[in-house]
């Protein structure tokens, strides 16, 4: 069992944390809002113990597509205030904020939800969605579905790995890897169907499609504190939009 407090936190407290600055930032039309928010989950991590793996996920996986996209509205979005030019592109001042916005809320947005799966196990998340009445065949697939990726990236480590052992270069230039990666689709594909026939089996070995109530070994236990932040996500996140639909309607 986890002993760090902020990984303890039921599952649904640390979603519903996720769902609440996601509306935040959303609801309130400004970059430095947003940006603030990403610092914000910068302390969380470091709170919770995952900085470092946090941080790199999130160079790894959302710096190119915010680059790309903040050029992409600078280059291409109207306006009137302009402010410099390049080539046949004009860059216009609202392009400049429009940009800097959207690219800040997928930052904030995108960051929510990698911090909360790194302090959430999967399979805790499962269970808990499964409490508040996802069936079980439901829940099955929610649980294959987040494992497939980190699951077949293992098993191509280890095809990789057995291809180097046989003299394979797998290191190098990107052409090299490429022609290195090739060779393991085959056998990463046919592990995966042989995997997905060894669940089946094991699911029905353990009576998964029976009509009768399941039981679990694996218990989650909802503590006053998280009733009490799940309230105060959920009424921090509604007053937000309520405040934004207020000024959008005046």
């Amino acid at each position: 069992m986890a002993t760090n407090a902020i990984r303890a936190l039921h599952p649904m407290t640390k979603f519903t944390f996720a769902l609440f600055v996601t509306a935040a930032v959303i609801a309130v039309p400004s970059y430095l809002f947003a940006y603030a928010m990403f610092a914000a989950l910068l302390v969380i991590a470091a709170a919770a113990g995952v900085l470092r793996e946090f941080f790199a996920f999130v160079l790894k996986t959302l710096v190119v597509l915010l680059i790309i996209v903040f050029l992409m509205q600078l280059l291409f979005y109207p306006g009137d205030d302009i402010i410099g030019g390049w080539w046949v592109f004009t860059l216009t001042q609202e392009g400049l904020a429009y940009g800097l916005l959207l690219t800040s809320r997928i930052l904030a947005i995108g960051s929510a939800f990698i911090l909360f799966f790194r302090i959430t196990e999967v399979k805790d998340f499962v269970k808990a969605l499964e409490n508040m009445g996802l069936p079980p065949a439901g829940a099955y697939v929610v649980l294959s579905t987040l494992q497939i990726i980190p699951e077949m990236r293992r098993q191509s480590n280890v095809i990789m790995d057995a291809q180097k052992t046989r003299g394979v270069e797998t290191e190098g230039s990107v052409l090299v890897r490429a022609k290195a990666f090739l060779p393991t689709l085959t056998p990463l594909i046919l592990s995966a169907i042989a995997s997905t026939e060894e669940r089946a089996i094991t699911l029905e070995s353990r009576a998964f499609s029976a009509p009768v109530n399941k039981t679990s070994l694996h218990t989650l236990e909802r503590r006053p504190i998280d009733t009490g932040l799940i309230a105060l996500f959920t009424i921090g996140a509604v007053a937000l939009i309520v405040w934004r639909v207020a000024v959008w309607i005046l």
